[in-house]
């Protein structure tokens, strides 16, 4: 049986390290869970990444045994977001952020089998954050995007000169939300090691 790749099928999935460049991105599908407050520190930001593996997981386990699918379960992601822009790009006040994390899923899984995971590991008892656990689309269309490597918290001047200098200079304007993809897993990499797609959808000014 062979195993689908989206990140590798998917050609949004990978941007260059050190310019920004106009992507334009299809509707998607994924996992979602709402949320507010610094990821660092809060509980609800920890049961949420806990819950969207824990359902991604077993969605994979299901693809490969009842519908004879296997594929790569795909890396965390992010919606974020804040009244003031300017805790992102220069204050980096993460107590002031919401956020959507998201788990892209296959365009084979449906509606039904992501609520039939729902229900068994809610028999379980085993995550705390189900009740928020919904899949739904995301068209984000036309965005600029580029790699970040290096810390999180190092990401700040990289958005300051997408949001005001690349986007506004190439005749765009800001639209969705900021979202990041996160290539690495943080507790197998060293912060300066971390590579993150940065992305952030646009229109034409």
């Amino acid at each position: 049986m062979s195993k689908a790749d989206l990140k590798k099928e998917i050609a949004v999935y990978s941007a260059p390290r050190g310019r920004f460049e106009v992507v334009d991105v299809p509707p998607l599908r994924y996992l979602m869970i709402d949320g507010h407050g610094d990821p660092n520190s809060s509980p609800e930001y920890a049961a949420a990444v806990s819950t969207l593996f824990a359902v991604a997981y077993r969605l994979k386990f299901f693809s490969k045994r009842e519908l004879d699918r296997d594929y790569v379960v795909m890396p965390l992601e992010g919606l974020w977001w804040s009244d003031v822009m300017a805790t992102f790009t220069i204050s980096r006040d993460k107590s002031r952020w919401s956020w959507t994390l998201l788990n892209l899923v296959p365009e084979w899984i449906t509606d039904e089998q992501v609520e039939g995971v729902r229900q068994a590991i809610e028999a379980g008892g085993e995550s705390s954050a189900l009740p928020k656990l919904r899949l739904d689309e995301l068209a984000e269309g036309r965005s600029v995007q580029t790699l970040h490597v290096g810390s999180y918290d190092g990401e700040g001047p990289v958005l300051a000169e997408m949001h005001s200098e690349f986007i506004p200079g190439a005749g765009l304007r800001m639209t969705g939300r900021h979202h990041e993809i996160y290539l690495s897993d943080p507790r197998r990499t060293s912060p300066e090691k971390l590579k993150t797609i940065l992305r952030q959808p646009v229109a034409e000014a």
